[in-house]
Formats: structure tokens, sequence, C-alpha cells
């Protein structure tokens, strides 16, 4: 697809005449297996070990990256997903809380990339470590990062939220980014709701991943005969490609997230297109192939 010939891109990627690379804020943070899947048996996954070990796991420890994904697509530039960001109060998460000075912006910059330089930001859900670039701190308040983006939310996904705060208006929702990574970008008019279907740029289209949250979505692009599919966190973690049924802990409705998953792995496998996730550590894209239930990459 798109030229490439090696399952797992780990650089920058193109599909089609379409540029993808990715860019880091939080290299490497590691969770229990059996933490992240409750369901997870870790015989399951014995045969599967010489590919997923040591780059994705090692033992029952997962490994997960938090980046964002850039597209150079029609002469536009395309982020999807703003990660944890700077100065952000998240007392619940220690890596997450009042982060200073992070390579985030000079790694955008590593790329040849102002904020400025972005003209869509896709938030595939609202979760904090999602959405936490969308603003910086500027004289004690929060501004837009990319001042010149259109920044795109499903509407079902900010409508969730909405009724959440609405009936918890002393609570805080997503660790409290909405209140400083969302909501300022709704006031300064640069959000755009949209619905699966909606068309980015030729070929690049919104759709629904409902169930890690409720209005979840991600974007399917075809280029002539290349092809790729950006999957939010509709799946956390290679070992899910061995076993597409577990479900992770932080999965609103999992039942809702497996029958997602099922659907968009089986595609992926079908068409030859680039699996693109949200937290596959060190992994632009991956191709993968149907094995037993399961999934691999291509050559695994």
């Amino acid at each position: 697809m798109g030229g490439q010939t090696t399952p797992i891109a780990v650089a920058p990627l193109r599909i089609g005449d379409t540029e993808i690379e990715r860019v880091v804020d939080l290299d490497r943070f590691e969770l229990q297996l059996r933490w992240l899947f409750p369901n997870a048996d870790p015989a399951a996954l014995e045969a599967d070990r010489h590919w997923l070990e040591p780059a994705f796991m090692q033992g029952e420890t997962v490994g997960l990256s938090i980046h964002s994904t850039i597209l150079r697509i029609d002469g536009r530039i395309v982020l999807i997903d703003t990660c944890v960001g700077e100065h952000k109060p998240r007392p619940r998460h220690a890596a997450w809380n009042e982060r200073p000075a992070t390579p985030y912006l000079a790694r955008l910059a590593a790329v040849g990339l102002r904020p400025e330089d972005v003209d869509v930001v896709l938030c595939t859900h609202l979760h904090a470590d999602h959405v936490g670039w969308n603003t910086r701190l500027v004289n004690g308040r929060w501004v837009p990062t990319f001042p010149k983006a259109r920044y795109l939310i499903g509407r079902a996904e900010l409508a969730h939220w909405q009724e959440r705060l609405r009936r918890q208006p002393e609570g805080e929702v997503n660790h409290g980014s909405y209140a400083d990574s969302v909501l300022p970008v709704i006031d300064a008019g640069m959000v755009d709701l949209v619905e699966s279907d909606h068309e980015i740029a030729n070929g690049l289209v919104v759709r629904a991943l409902p169930g890690h949250t409720p209005g979840q979505v991600g974007l399917s692009l075809r280029r002539g005969d290349a092809g790729g599919l950006f999957v939010g966190d509709a799946i956390h973690h290679p070992v899910q490609l061995v076993r597409p049924d577990w479900s992770s802990s932080l999965c609103a409705d999992p039942d809702q997230a497996r029958i997602t998953r099922q659907g968009f792995l089986a595609e992926a496998a079908e068409r030859g297109a680039w699996l693109l996730p949200a937290h596959f550590i060190g992994v632009t894209g991956m191709r993968i192939r149907r094995r037993g239930d399961g999934y691999a990459p291509v050559e695994a």
C-alpha cells in the first residue's frame, strides 16, 4: 500500500500522496496488562510474544505512548489528537500533572511545523490525554495553541460531556480538561462539530468509533489504491490484535468498543489499509493480517 513494504512504520509514512508522521508528547508509560484489560489471560499471548516483546510489552507490563498524528494532505496540515499538554493540573496522574517545559512544540518544529501552520485539529474524543495541547497557558489564560486551526469535535462526543457537566456542575470533567482544554477553543469560536461522513479533504472522512467514549470518532483515508484508518483509542495496544475481544478498563461501553474494534480490524485486514492508533509505542502505522480469531502484523 502506498509503496510501503514493511508492515510496521516507525518513521514518517506515506499513504498515496499523503505524508504522515507522529509528534510524541509522552514517550512511554507502562501499565499492568490485567489492569488495562480486566479480562486478559496472559497465556493467550504466548504464541505472539516473539513480536510483542520487547517493543510493546515485557512480561505482564504493557507499554504505550501518547502522540499526535500529522497528515500533510492537499496542501493542508491535519493534526489528530493533542495529547496531555503543559501546566495542566492533573493531580490524579503524576506524569501528566503541571508538566513544565516539555519537548512537544520542539518536536513539532522538528517536523517542520509551527502551531500556526496547522489547519485542522481533530479531537477523536475528549479525554484529557487527547485534548491537552488544544490550549497553552499565556499570561495566566488558556489560549488556543493552534491559532489558525479549526478544531473538529464529534457532535455526540461534545454533547455527552456537556451533559455530564450539566449534571455535575461542580464536578471535575475529564480531570478538569473540559475547562482548560475544550471550553477555551469553543469560546474562541474555533470549534466545528462533525458527524460521520464529514469530509475534511479529498478521501479523508470522519467515521464514528463509539465504545471507548460514546461519541469517539476517527478518520478513514483513501488515496487511490492506498488507505489508512486513524482509530484513536478504539484500540489501545497491540495485544488487542491478538484478542480483539479484550476491551480496556477505560472504555465507557466495553461491548460496543469490542464491536467497533472487530469491525475496523476486519476492514483493515481485508483492504490492506494501514492501522494508525493513538497509543502504539514507537509506531506510526501498522498493516495487519487475519490469523485465527485475531490479527497480527503482516509479516509477524
